[in-house]
């Protein structure tokens, strides 16, 4: 199969843009923005959390992001993070796009961009030519434009994007069904520990906010805490070595992230390894509004029981008597980031010293009323675990026919 090679500025709807500038300083109202850190998170760009700035009308005239558009990093610390491609799949509020990122708009009636967007995904893309490599990892919107693409017909296209979207499609289903699960968790974990409403609050006293038969914990006596190992570039591999759980292991707000494991090919010791289950918590963040620093994500069971983490996090290993799925619970919906993060110092790079997590300190409800809450959680962290190992799957499927069908191994 023999496809028609275009200059990619050809399919163009109109000229692509870079973002807008707005310091960290005037966000938090307006209207939503598409950072990095969503791009990196999210092949496909749908209702997800964002920072919120002001726009005039002139910016919200030109500087909106529509349906199928696409958006490429304009800059990357890592090689192949440099234009990085997503897809805007949904937009129904007023949606911007910062600095860092390119927008393209391509010709409705002559590309499907779900095509273009896959296509930058698989081993045919070109965007590797255009990378220049200095402090940083990054592309030009103008060598972007010239890149050779191909522009197979219409219906060639959207027979390609819709096979590819399928499995999409129910990797998306999978991650909201996620999404309800861990708001379950965090619902009862809030009606139970924060608002006081757990089982029997009726017949116990509460003095001064703490209920009788509850006790003031730090964070060091209910858990030991183990930090992450210093690893260079060079030890990070493609293939081999053993999964690495790192900075974008950890959600903004929280929660893991299993497209940020890396592979780790180097010396280790046991305490630098991390399990399924096992408890993160970041001390380092490079946010300008410290979203992950001091959060707290629990390693699934799709990494494995081998995998090594990095130092910019800490591994917190409960002592026997305390539930685990309880105190992850404790570290993700309490009050702990917020309080804890306002330790971390740091003008670029935030950095927490660990002992600010040990000292924080807590009331901590009776085992029973532990055990009882973890009894509650377990089965949906199970199928959380069972979710992403489907998505997986999924992702692995995808995979391999991305390749076969962009080459046209595979005719459609």
């Amino acid at each position: 199969m023999s496809w028609t090679m275009l200059p990619f500025e050809d399919l163009y709807e109109l000229p692509s843009r870079n973002g807008i500038t707005r310091p960290s300083k005037v966000r938090g109202a307006g209207f939503r923005m598409i950072n990095m850190g969503e791009l990196f998170a999210n092949d496909r760009i749908g209702d997800i959390e964002m920072e919120l700035v002001q726009l005039n009308e002139k910016e919200l005239d030109t500087m909106l992001v529509n349906p199928g558009d696409l958006l490429f990093a304009r800059q990357s610390l890592v090689l192949s993070g440099a234009g990085k491609c997503s897809i805007v799949v949904d937009a129904k509020e007023p949606t911007t796009f910062e600095s860092h990122l390119i927008r393209v708009r391509l010709k409705a009636g002559v590309t499907d961009p779900r095509f273009y967007h896959y296509y930058f995904k698989s081993p045919a893309s070109p965007m590797r030519s255009i990378v220049t490599q200095g402090v940083q990892a990054g592309i030009r919107a103008n060598d972007l434009k010239r890149l050779m693409v191909p522009c197979p017909p219409l219906s060639e296209q959207e027979c390609i994007a819709d096979i590819l979207s399928t499995y999409d499609d129910l990797i998306e289903n999978n991650r909201r069904r996620i999404a309800l699960l861990e708001q379950s968790v965090r619902l009862l974990y809030r009606e139970w520990f924060a608002h006081l409403r757990f089982p029997g609050h009726e017949h116990v006293k509460v003095v001064d906010g703490v209920p009788e038969g509850w006790a003031i914990f730090a964070v060091s006596e209910v858990a030991d805490l183990y930090r992450g190992i210093s690893y260079s570039s060079d030890q990070l591999v493609e293939d081999g070595g053993k999964p690495f759980v790192n900075l974008k292991c950890i959600n903004r707000f929280g929660g893991f992230r299993v497209s940020g494991v890396k592979r780790f090919l180097g010396e280790h010791k046991s305490q630098h390894v991390v399990k399924a289950g096992d408890i993160v918590v970041a001390v380092t963040d490079m946010t300008r509004d410290a979203m992950i620093v001091a959060q707290a994500a629990i390693v699934p069971k799709i990494v494995g029981d081998d995998a090594v983490f990095s130092m910019d996090m800490v591994k917190l290993v409960p002592k026997p008597a305390f539930a685990s799925h309880w105190f992850h619970a404790l570290l993700r919906f309490s009050s702990f980031s917020l309080e804890v993060r306002e330790k971390a110092t740091g003008a670029t790079v935030l950095h927490l010293r660990p002992k600010h997590i040990e000292e924080w300190r807590t009331p901590v409800p009776p085992p029973a009323l532990r055990d009882e809450y973890a009894e509650y959680v377990s089965p949906m962290y199970a199928l959380m675990d069972e979710l992403e190992l489907q998505n997986e799957k999924l992702r692995q499927a995808r995979d391999l026919l991305l390749p076969r069908l962009m080459s046209g191994e595979l005719a459609v």
